[in-house]
């Protein structure tokens, strides 16, 4: 918790003004029993009317004085908590699009979003009190003690007693119960994943019918994180009762040996009362105390949590990188000897050796798994390449800051992904400048115009999220204009016609080599068709090219792009041209 500290450097005045108020109010607090003593002991003794009702007007001033300091500091703790959540969720959002893909598919979605929610919540909740009660209830507890010795020194004993086997309660009860809280931000995980798996995937659950066993996973999660909670809070529940059996001890043992007192002469009935005031006021204080530790103990809890990614550094830095220049006469990408792994296990991509001239396009054909996205995903230095080189024009890629690299590359991934707001705002995204000739220039080649002119306001028509009020070819096509549209040196397409017809592929590819001629493209496909009027087409089988070349060279030379043709087409069909 003490490295996330260093948010509320801009809330220092705030972070001090609330304690000190809260220590006012305290303040005020302590001189409650006194009164009161006084009140019996003068007013009530002497039946002097006048001396109580100027005393209960003191009570009063106190009281508004107290709810005045109180809400003060209130104030100001909750503009010091938010204003550390404000810029911890800002600098932990940062950190994440610092992160590569490796990291991010290490890490997961799921336990990313509960860490910017949850916890960030958590941790700024423990700011907030901890600002509130950190310096108050240390102060009533040593506050009350020493007024209770100005009492009665030897009654005081008791005081001595009870305080610290609230305190070792109190610490017994933590000790045990931090684990478990670190155990339920972990099952909160978990379910965030299910839910967001069975909200990505519902049309899939729906189509094979698997609601029950969803259903049932989901509630065999929520059963494991129930029971984490419930252990927890057994645990817990045992805070009050036991504090509470040793307070009320406490009070009948002040309450027995101050009645001998107060027959004695020692004391007086006021100061008895103030006595047991006092061991209230002490008890209400360790309560805090309690509770304060718990929600510190979840906010340390969420804090470590958060820190762990903060602590992970992105493996694709262009940190020291300065612009490049394009080596002249250069291939516009070039791989040599390329090997590439995940997270060091066996290699996705192995030895890859490739020269793509500007102007080019490039088919990327194979089967499932073989590593066709992985390969255009070096590209854009998604990820680094474990072994040999990655040139783009001539240049290293790792020597490019990633702004330039991504300026020079459009991507079509394949999933298509629209975002929230309209059709212009989207293609904004390739170019922010973009005027409307340009985005209907963009569709056109896309063969997105037709359908976005039936839309009742064109290119301002709504785009829900993810583009769900779209079909997938629609998706499709708006991603492949958004990408168009930034005229990029270099354009992947990564599967991005797969929702498209045969007549509708065609005419994008034809209308793909007509407006962007100059663009070097990489096509990744599953249809043979698709690549092949491509003048290098590279077949990948299990992480390795065996094969480069065009189209009817491959078809002779290369049984596996033959077998992949001629299970789409016939074999006439494969040897036109």
């Amino acid at each position: 918790m003490f490295k996330l500290l260093k948010y509320l450097k801009g809330y220092i005045p705030q972070s001090i003004i609330a304690p000190l108020f809260k220590f006012l109010e305290a303040s005020f607090e302590l001189a409650v029993p006194i009164v009161m003593a006084s009140i019996i002991d003068t007013g009530v003794k002497n039946n002097d009317e006048g001396y109580i009702y100027k005393m209960g007007l003191v009570l009063v001033l106190l009281g508004i004085f107290g709810l005045a300091a109180a809400i003060t500091a209130q104030y100001f703790a909750a503009k010091a908590a938010l204003g550390f959540g404000t810029a911890l969720r800002r600098d932990f959002y940062k950190h994440l699009n610092t992160l590569s893909h490796a990291e991010i598919d290490k890490i997961g979605a799921p336990t990313m979003i509960t860490r910017v929610t949850n916890d960030i919540n958590q941790a700024q909740t423990g700011i907030n009190m901890f600002l509130r009660l950190f310096l108050r209830s240390p102060f009533i507890v040593i506050g009350s003690i020493v007024m209770c010795l100005t009492i009665s020194p030897s009654l005081t004993l008791i005081f001595g007693i009870a305080a610290p086997v609230i305190g070792l309660i109190i610490y017994l009860i933590m000790s045990n119960t931090i684990p478990k809280y670190k155990l339920i931000q972990s099952r909160l995980d978990k379910v965030s994943l299910l839910t967001r798996e069975n909200l990505s995937g519902v049309r899939v659950i729906r189509a094979f019918a698997r609601q029950k066993n969803e259903k049932e996973d989901f509630d065999e999660e929520t059963g494991e994180l129930l029971k984490a909670q419930v252990r927890a809070g057994r645990v817990s529940a045992l805070l009050n009762p036991l504090t509470f059996a040793v307070v009320n001890l406490a009070i009948a043992a002040i309450l027995w040996f101050g009645g001998g007192s107060v027959d004695s002469g020692a004391i007086t009935q006021g100061e008895l009362i103030a006595l047991v005031n006092y061991m209230n006021q002490i008890l209400l204080a360790l309560i805090v105390v309690a509770n304060l530790i718990i929600i510190l103990t979840k906010a340390s809890a969420s804090a470590s949590r958060i820190n762990d990614v903060f602590a992970i550094t992105p493996s694709v830095t262009d940190e020291g990188n300065v612009p490049q220049t394009a080596v002249y006469g250069a291939a516009a990408v070039e791989l040599k000897n390329v090997t590439f792994a995940y997270h060091k296990d066996k290699p996705t991509l192995e030895n890859i050796t490739v020269s793509v001239k500007k102007g080019e396009t490039v088919g990327i054909v194979g089967g499932t798994g073989s590593g066709k996205s992985t390969f255009v995903n070096l590209i854009p230095r998604f990820y680094d390449i474990t072994e040999g080189e990655l040139l783009i024009d001539g240049v290293d890629v790792r020597k490019y800051p990633l702004s330039q690299l991504r300026e020079k590359i459009g991507i079509v991934p394949q999933r298509a992904v629209l975002f929230k707001g309209t059709i212009r705002s989207n293609m904004k995204w390739g170019r922010e400048n973009a005027t409307d000739e340009e985005i209907w220039a963009a569709l056109e080649t896309a063969q997105a115009a037709e359908f976005v002119r039936k839309l009742p306001d064109g290119i301002d028509s709504a785009v829900e999220q993810g583009g769900r009020n779209f079909s997938g070819g629609q998706r499709q096509r708006l991603t492949i204009a958004r990408a168009v549209i930034m005229k990029p040196e270099i354009i992947i397409l990564d599967d991005s016609s797969s929702a498209l017809d045969f007549a509708t592929d065609a005419a994008l590819r034809t209308a793909l080599a007509r407006d962007i001629s100059e663009s070097t493209v990489f096509i990744v496909s599953q249809r043979a068709s698709s690549v092949k009027h491509a003048d290098k087409i590279i077949v990948l089988d299990d992480g390795q090219a065996v094969g480069i070349g065009t189209h009817g060279d491959l078809f002779e030379n290369c049984h596996i792009y033959r077998e992949i043709c001629l299970s789409q087409m016939s074999e006439s069909e494969a040897k036109e041209n």
